[in-house]
């Protein structure tokens, strides 16, 4: 620069004069084309001259960012459609009862939490959304999915007691679910508001990426004919904070690749997470708008209010523009928790800006609001997002975080935990929003409802039936649908005979079967994340396609193969690419559609089973919370069944992890006629009887031999014994003086029958019985137990597993190619003491051979087993134990598997 200087001869002044000069110049020349030829010509004449500037040596640095100021410039604000007078007085009201829920709750049990400050910033988002936007389902096709942020809550259940939906008790209730009378839940749950609440959004990042996959799913329907096209949106409303969940953004791309121009996204940025500010040094706005832009969304940013528009028209020199990029995000949580004051002596720090805002004073400056509180910023931007077509819209709208508690908490670090207000505080909150509470009243922390003769009642009433009724709400409309006849199962009861498949492929069967079954067969919604060559599912490329909104654009390279990779627009499969996170949102917009759409999709998600729970867990329990329903299927299941790949892949603990989703039947089948048997009842509990469950079901890939129905049992008695948990499969050959039962179940099933066998030849009569499910007969068992409890002078029920064993001779012991402690949860219930064999421990690259010696879950280990409990209870002397130690080659200085 100082060369500069020095060639033209200039001082400093006259080169900066100089430039201004320039630069007024090229902006008059630029609002020429555009008064002229349009923003399409200025639009070619700025790629032009970006080009001619390459050319000439400049190096221009990228950016996906547009500058920081509102996307919709003020002369382009729509009229605005409603009253603005009656919708801020509902918006007050609406305001002061969510705060109130909170405070009481507080006050009355102290630390039951609740949070206000989410919904204070958030208010004008939601209600110029609720007075007209979001409909409900009057408007039938046109009706819209809401995903509501999960911490504003209290202010949804606040319009809803203006609307008379819920009422005064339900809001002494909040967050106290057990007193006895209506009550409120402390976010979104539909299990605990199966009438109220569709999505589970809190595991923050849930909501958002769920709402993607649901947006898709809407698509899917409509593409396969199974619903009516239709003119509804998804909303998805979330916090800037919560978009540093991965999940949040993981999957954004295919919102754009999709072309999901039915999926709306509304970030309320606050700028502020729970502790402090999302990006104190740097814009958070500025970050997601350049991360949904490079994505392919339409973005509209919505950062100054009304106030800022005759500040901005008047800033002929570009001082203002130039003030707004130099802000930080904690430079302005400044400005909302100090006010005017701070806002004139810091923001406005150059003679140039002062100049702008002579003569104001600080109550002229209290009015430079933020976007995201200005009705008629956000309505604009709500009415462009619903009607742009080809992509996604994410809205990012400024607000404060808190706003209205003043200084008790608005834009300060704090008010995310603020849960009480002293009665000082109340009563500034009052004054603001001009609340009709006296003070006598105000230390009971009154709620506040306007009759219904009131203008401000009708006004609500009216414009939510104009929308089609209130929302949030969640109506199940689907009918019953019988499940498939089980003649369509019988040919998995005849086995397989010297052929030996292994249960994937079973699986792959009932699949294929359901698909050409006339009444489910559309139904069906096979969801794959990106295996299905690996599963053995090849066959259904051709067979149901691969679902693509726009089809196959390209000719496969496999096009040449009966079973090429075949994408439709009807396609069938949801083959997800490698994301667990993606495929089980798709999992959860499938097996709710019975609620969303009154559709009964049945959802079968295939998957390595290691990448299930362990990696998705957060959303299996949204899932239960939803009341999903459809199946889950854990592939390659077991920690010693996927060879060759080790520690990362081996699952040897999804069942243990299934236990806490209580609406989760999970079943270890070893044999294809008790996978019929389950998926059969399955569908008839989950859509015939409409019972909210879903399965999960583990399925492995050895092969092997799948016997026929067991002749000592009857259909029924198998069919019981198969989903209660437990049933006898192969009685020991001949009676003996010593016996014993062996429990198995999928992938060791087969160890178990061979160490039946093995313990023959030292004259031990073993009775093997399948333990198809061991949570269900966990369940079962407490369910007894807390039964007996509770009713001391009955007669004391026995739990099924007790029942059917009570009369077994001889010791137990269960092998499991997962956590002992899956076995081990039944021990109290059984009539003697248990032993457990099973997979504690990290894996291992190895052959199942190998990796089921390292485990000691073999025939070996299970025959030696038994033998020492014989052993211990005086059965057999210990020379026998002995024996079978070098019999059956077993180093009893080998490593222990369960802690290396």
């Amino acid at each position: 620069m100082a060369d500069t200087l020095e060639k033209t001869g200039l001082s400093p002044e006259e080169q900066r004069q100089l430039q201004e000069i320039e630069l007024r110049e090229w902006l008059e020349s630029l609002e020429y084309v555009l008064d002229s030829s349009g923003p399409e010509r200025a639009l070619e004449l700025l790629k032009k001259l970006e080009q001619h500037a390459k050319k000439l040596g400049v190096e221009i640095p990228f950016s996906a960012n547009t500058p920081y100021i509102n996307t919709i410039p003020a002369e382009e604000d729509e009229t605005y459609p409603g009253d603005l007078g009656i919708e801020k007085r509902i918006r007050n009201l609406i305001r002061w009862n969510a705060m109130a829920m909170v405070v009481r709750a507080n006050k009355l049990s102290d630390g039951i939490g609740g949070h206000i400050s989410t919904y204070a910033s958030a208010a004008t988002l939601y209600e110029v959304g609720m007075n007209h936007f979001f409909r409900g389902e009057g408007a039938g096709l046109d009706a819209d999915m809401i995903y509501f942020q999960g911490h504003a809550s209290p202010g949804i259940y606040a319009r809803s007691y203006l609307e008379r939906r819920i009422h005064k008790e339900h809001l002494r209730n909040f967050r106290r679910e057990l007193q006895g009378g209506p009550s409120l839940t402390s976010y979104p749950h539909a299990w605990l508001m199966p009438e109220y609440w569709t999505f589970a959004t809190v595991s923050m990042g849930l909501g958002p990426i769920m709402s993607i996959y649901q947006a898709r799913f809407n698509r899917y329907l409509e593409d396969r004919g199974l619903k009516e096209p239709g003119g509804g949106k998804v909303w998805a409303f979330l916090g800037d904070g919560e978009t540093d969940e991965p999940e949040t953004l993981g999957a954004i791309s295919l919102a754009a690749r999709e072309k999901l121009d039915n999926l709306i996204w509304v970030i309320n940025c606050n700028l502020q997470r729970l502790d402090g500010p999302v990006r104190g040094n740097s814009k958070i706005i500025q970050e997601l708008e350049a991360s949904f832009r490079g994505t392919g969304w339409n973005v509209i940013k919505v950062v100054w209010g009304s106030g800022w528009d005759k500040l901005m028209q008047k800033d002929t020199q570009g001082v203002l523009l130039e003030r707004f990029e130099k802000l930080v995000d904690g430079e302005s949580q400044r400005y909302a928790a100090f006010g005017a004051p701070e806002l004139r002596k810091n923001f406005f720090n150059t003679p140039e800006l002062q100049k702008l805002i002579e003569g104001w004073s600080d109550e002229d400056l209290a009015k430079l609001n933020r976007g995201g509180h200005d009705p008629i910023k956000v309505y604009t931007a709500y009415k462009r997002a619903v009607e742009h077509k080809g992509q996604p819209t994410v809205i990012l709208a400024r607000t404060i975080k808190g706003y209205g508690l003043g200084e008790s908490g608005e834009g300060k670090n704090v008010t995310h935990q603020q849960k009480k207000l002293n009665e000082d505080e109340l009563k500034l909150f009052r004054d603001r929003f001009d609340i009709p509470i006296s003070d006598d009243e105000i230390g009971q922390f009154p709620f506040y409802r306007p009759d219904e003769d009131t203008e401000e009642f009708r006004y609500l009433k009216a414009r939510r039936e104009a929308l089609g009724g209130s929302v949030p709400a969640r109506r199940v409309k689907a009918e019953p649908l019988a499940a498939p006849d089980e003649a369509l199962f019988e040919e998995f009861g005849k086995g397989t005979g010297d052929r030996e498949v292994s249960t994937t492929m079973v699986f792959v069967r009932i699949l294929g079967k359901l698909l050409r079954d006339k009444t489910w067969g559309k139904l069906i919604v096979p969801i794959i994340p990106d295996e299905a060559r690996t599963f053995g599912m090849e066959a259904l490329f051709r067979q149901i396609g691969i679902y693509s909104h726009v089809g196959q654009l390209y000719e496969p390279v496999d096009s040449d193969n009966i079973l090429y990779y075949k994408e439709s627009t009807d396609g069938q499969i949801l083959e997800e690419g490698i994301t667990e996170a993606g495929s089980i949102s798709s999992f959860i917009a499938a097996g709710t559609a019975y609620a969303t759409h009154g559709v009964n999709t049945i959802p079968f998600f295939i998957y390595y089973s290691m990448f299930g729970f362990q990696r998705i867990g957060d959303f299996l329990w949204a899932a239960g919370d939803m009341r999903t329903k459809g199946f889950l299927l854990g592939a390659t299941a077991g920690r010693t069944t996927l060879a060759g790949e080790g520690l990362q892949h081996q699952d040897g603990h999804s069942h243990v992890l299934a236990y806490p989703i209580p609406n989760l039947m999970a079943y270890d089948p070893s044999f294809a006629f008790e996978m019929a048997i389950i998926i059969r009842e399955g569908m008839r509990r989950m859509y015939e009887a409409q019972e909210d469950l879903f399965y999960y079901l583990t399925i492995g890939n050895e092969n092997y031999r799948q016997p026929a129905l067991p002749e000592h049992l009857s259909f029924e008695e198998l069919k019981e014994g198969v989903l209660k948990g437990l049933y006898l499969f192969k009685p020991a050959p001949k009676k003996a003086k010593l016996r014993a039962q062996l429990f198995g179940s999928g992938a060791i099933m087969n160890e178990v029958l061979k160490a039946q066998a093995l313990l023959a030849d030292y004259k031990v009569a073993a009775d093997v019985w399948s333990v198809t499910s061991y949570k269900a007969l966990h369940q079962d068992a407490l369910r007894v137990e807390r039964h007996n409890r509770l009713h001391p002078e009955q007669e004391p029920q026995t739990p099924f597993v007790y029942d059917a064993l009570k009369e077994a001779e001889g010791v137990f012991v269960a092998a499991s190619d997962y956590l002992k402690l899956l076995p081990d949860a039944l021990a109290r219930h059984l009539p003697r003491p248990m032993v457990s064999l099973g997979t504690d421990g990290f894996g291992r690259s190895e052959a199942r051979e190998e990796l089921r010696d390292h485990f000691e879950v073999d025939a070996r280990f299970i025959t030696l087993a038994t033998l020492q409990a014989l052993a211990q209870e005086g059965k057999v002397d210990k020379s026998v134990v002995a024996k079978a130690l070098k019999d059956l080659e077993i180093n009893p200085d080998k490593l222990d598997p369960h802690v290396a």
